[in-house]
C-alpha cells in the first residue's frame, strides 16, 4: 500500500469516528463502552493475524504496555468523557493539536530538533480553539465547555504520548500491527479491571444506533485507522504523519453540522482557521519533504 493511500484512508476513517464515539454516549458507562470497542478490536486483530500466520510476541512488552495504556484505554477514557459536553466536531478540531504535542514530544523523547516555529503555530492553535469555544466561555459561561476542553486536551496528550511508544516499538523491531494487537488486549484489561474497581454495570444497548456504531469504532476506526496511521508513523515519522490530523476536523465539522446541528458563528469559523493555520505554520518547512514521502511508491 501506497503512503497516499495510508493517508487518505487514516483521514477518511478517523475523520468520520468522532460522530461514532457521540453516538455511543448514553446509558452505557463510558468505561464499559470503550470496553467493548477494544475488546473487540483485540479480538479480531488478534485471530487475523492467526489466520495468516503473522501472529508474533513483541521485542519488548514495555512500550506494547505503554502503547496500550496511551493509544487504547486512557485516551478513550478523556474523549469520550469530552464527548459528553461538547460537539464531536469540535473535539476533532483540539484533536487536531495531536501535531503540536508530537513535535514537542518527540523533541523530548528523540531528540529532534525543535524550533521557533513551535512555539508559533501552538499559539495561533491555542488562540483558535479559545475563539471556538468564545460564545460558551467568554459570552455566556458553560463550564461544562471548560470541562470537554480539558478532557479532549489530555486525551490528546495521551494519544500522542502513544505516538512515542510506537515509533520505539517499530525501532526496537514490533512492527505496527503486532504492537497495536496486544497494545488493544493490554488496553482491555486495563479497561476491565477500572470497570471490576469502580464496579460499573456491563449493559450492552439493542438499538442499531449504538451496535452500529461499536462495530464502526472497533472495526474500522481501531483495527484499520490505527493501522493505517501507525504504518504512516513508521514509514515517514510522527511529524508528517501528523498532517493527518490537519484535515480531520474539516471533515468532522461537516459531519456535525449535518447530525447534531452545530451551529457555525463568525468567531467558530475564525476559530477553525486558526487551528488549522497553527498546524500549517508548524510544518511549514517540513511540507515538501512530507508530501514527497506520501507520494512515493
Amino acid at each position: 500500500m501506497s503512503n497516499a493511500f495510508l493517508f487518505f484512508v487514516t483521514v477518511l476513517i478517523w475523520g468520520t469516528s468522532w460522530i461514532g464515539i457521540a453516538l455511543q454516549i448514553g446509558p452505557v458507562p463510558v468505561s464499559v463502552s470503550i470496553f467493548y470497542r477494544i475488546l473487540l478490536a483485540a479480538l479480531l486483530l488478534l485471530l487475523w493475524l492467526g489466520l495468516t500466520r503473522r501472529l508474533a510476541l513483541p521485542r519488548q512488552w514495555r512500550f506494547v504496555a505503554l502503547q496500550g495504556i496511551c493509544l487504547f484505554s486512557m485516551n478513550f477514557m478523556a474523549f469520550y468523557n469530552a464527548a459528553a459536553l461538547i460537539p464531536s466536531g469540535l473535539l476533532s478540531v483540539i484533536f487536531s493539536l495531536a501535531s503540536i504535542f508530537n513535535a514537542i514530544n518527540a523533541r523530548i523523547f528523540f531528540g529532534e530538533r525543535i524550533s521557533i516555529r513551535i512555539f508559533i503555530a501552538g499559539l495561533i492553535g491555542v488562540c483558535g480553539v479559545g475563539l471556538l469555544f468564545w460564545d460558551s466561555l467568554a459570552v455566556s459561561f458553560n463550564p461544562d465547555s471548560l470541562k470537554g476542553i480539558g478532557w479532549m486536551t489530555l486525551g490528546t496528550l495521551f494519544f500522542s504520548w502513544g505516538n512515542m511508544a510506537s515509533r520505539q516499538n517499530t525501532a526496537t523491531g514490533t512492527p505496527p500491527m503486532i504492537a497495536n494487537a496486544w497494545g488493544m488486549a493490554i488496553g482491555a484489561c486495563i479497561l476491565w479491571t477500572l470497570i471490576m474497581t469502580t464496579q460499573q454495570p456491563f449493559i450492552l444497548p439493542t438499538d442499531f444506533t449504538y451496535l452500529a456504531a461499536l462495530l464502526y469504532l472497533a472495526i474500522f476506526a481501531s483495527v484499520i485507522g490505527f493501522t493505517t496511521y501507525l504504518l504512516l508513523v513508521a514509514r515517514i515519522g510522527s511529524a508528517q504523519a501528523g498532517y493527518a490530523t490537519v484535515i480531520f476536523p474539516a471533515v468532522a465539522l461537516v459531519i456535525s453540522t449535518f447530525f447534531e446541528g452545530y451551529q457555525w458563528t463568525g468567531t467558530a469559523i475564525a476559530g477553525v482557521f486558526l487551528v488549522l493555520m497553527g498546524n500549517i505554520v508548524m510544518f511549514a518547512k517540513p511540507k515538501l519533504t512530507g508530501m514527497r514521502a506520501l507520494a512515493r511508491h
